[in-house]
């Protein structure tokens, strides 16, 4: 059975039943095969999501040239945005990653991207590589608590809304006062979070 149409389906079921859900058992009986198959491919459950988290890597689109072409701020934020989109779409799978390390081969790739535009960019190796470690964390942080319209028909948005301005003025003051930008839409609040980042790290650069 090819490798993947199981990662596939594999990713398949965690988004659709999350990730406590992915076993080799179950899996197994999604493809309509033994378990068998699926260890001649994998040794455990761990190797098996160790594929999973890389195939969403595949999804994210960086072309290396275009990249470099771009002063390292640009490319950062070119990055992220594209990390983000890519798992944010599987908001089930992006838990997976929150244990585990992603060193695949299309993880790998994004990472030696991102990190070749720093060194080149002249930062020093020590900074490149805290660099792109607290960029993944933050577009991982922002991924996992992407939210779908709930039951209800309502938004989570829509529902603090409501409880913003339900709040005792004399307790919340300050909260009420803003209660009109709350809450903010999680995509603003990636970019606006993005800026600061990057805000940040080009004040270290200038004092290399």
């Amino acid at each position: 059975m090819p490798l993947e149409r199981i990662v596939s389906t594999a990713l398949q079921i965690v988004d659709e039943e999350g990730a406590d859900a992915l076993s080799m058992r179950t899996l197994a009986q999604r493809l309509g095969s033994g378990t068998a198959t699926l260890y001649r491919h994998f040794d455990n459950r761990a190797a098996l999501i160790a594929h999973v988290v890389d195939r969403m890597f595949g999804a994210v689109e960086l072309n290396g040239d275009e990249l470099d072409a771009m002063a390292w701020q640009q490319a950062l934020r070119t990055a992220a945005h594209s990390m983000f989109d890519a798992l944010s779409r599987h908001r089930n799978a992006a838990h997976l990653m929150v244990a585990q390390l992603p060193l695949g081969p299309k993880a790998m790739a994004v990472r030696e991207r991102c990190v070749a535009v720093l060194l080149a960019s002249g930062f020093p190796p020590r900074l490149a590589a805290h660099a792109y470690a607290t960029l993944a964390r933050y577009v991982l942080g922002f991924a996992v608590q992407v939210n779908r319209l709930e039951d209800t028909g309502r938004s989570e948005d829509e529902q603090a809304s409501v409880a913003f301005w339900s709040l005792d003025p004399d307790l919340f003051p300050a909260t009420l006062a803003v209660a009109s930008e709350l809450p903010v839409p999680i995509e603003d609040e990636f970019s606006f979070g993005l800026e600061l980042l990057l805000g940040g790290l080009e004040r270290l650069h200038g004092d290399v």
